[in-house]
């Protein structure tokens, strides 16, 4: 491995990867990126990971992580100079929910297929009590666990990003203004603006 750097395996535009690199920004975790083409997944990821979906995180050690949010948890027990890590019940909560009910409306409400039971915006709409939720905490507190952004925030970010992003103007016409200003404060953020820099595909 170059340098003995840990190696990210990453996709630019999947919330995952997204979540990862975010986490790793922050903690000031210096990695080779490694960007690939999840239509040609290169032998490298997936003989290390056989569920061969980003991100996967090779660490010089030998050690492999294979979940976007316990790469998070390890940056974090390397470098956490803001203590994010005191936030980090509430952050598994949330990280639960959103993976789980929330992510499986999302996915089909984008991602539409014929053989879907039901229309896509019956899973829009299956997804509206976690937003509500959101919204609610964030009508007391400018980010999920307090004044300040943790954990909890870039882990949860890039999937209300990507939920948004299917409709804006539905999703802006919502009544959560307290969601919607979080998710812009997000997207203007600096430390999601530099993980979003384009990247060369990487070839072995």
């Amino acid at each position: 491995m170059t340098d003995k750097l840990p190696i990210l395996y990453s996709f630019r535009r999947c919330p995952y990867a997204m979540r990862a690199r975010l986490g790793l920004t922050y903690a000031r975790i210096r990695c080779e990126l490694r960007e690939v083409d999840l239509k040609n997944k290169p032998d490298q990821m997936t003989a290390i990971s056989p569920k061969a979906t980003v991100p996967v995180m090779h660490l010089p050690d030998g050690r492999v992580i294979e979940e976007s949010y316990d790469i998070i948890k390890w940056a974090l027990r390397q470098n956490d100079p803001d203590g994010w890590l005191s936030s980090i019940q509430q952050a598994d909560n949330l990280v639960k929910e959103n993976d789980g009910p929330f992510k499986l409306s999302l996915d089909n409400y984008k991602y539409t297929s014929p053989k879907q039971e039901y229309s896509p915006e019956f899973y829009r709409d299956k997804a509206l009590g976690f937003l509500e939720n959101l919204d609610q905490i964030l009508g007391g507190t400018a980010f999920l666990s307090g004044q300040q952004q943790t954990l909890a925030d870039i882990a949860i970010f890039p999937f209300i990003r990507q939920f948004a992003h299917v409709d804006k103007d539905w999703f802006f016409g919502l009544p959560y203004p307290h969601l919607q200003r979080w998710l812009n404060a997000q997207l203007d953020s600096d430390i999601f603006r530099s993980i979003m820099m384009k990247y060369t595909l990487w070839h072995t």
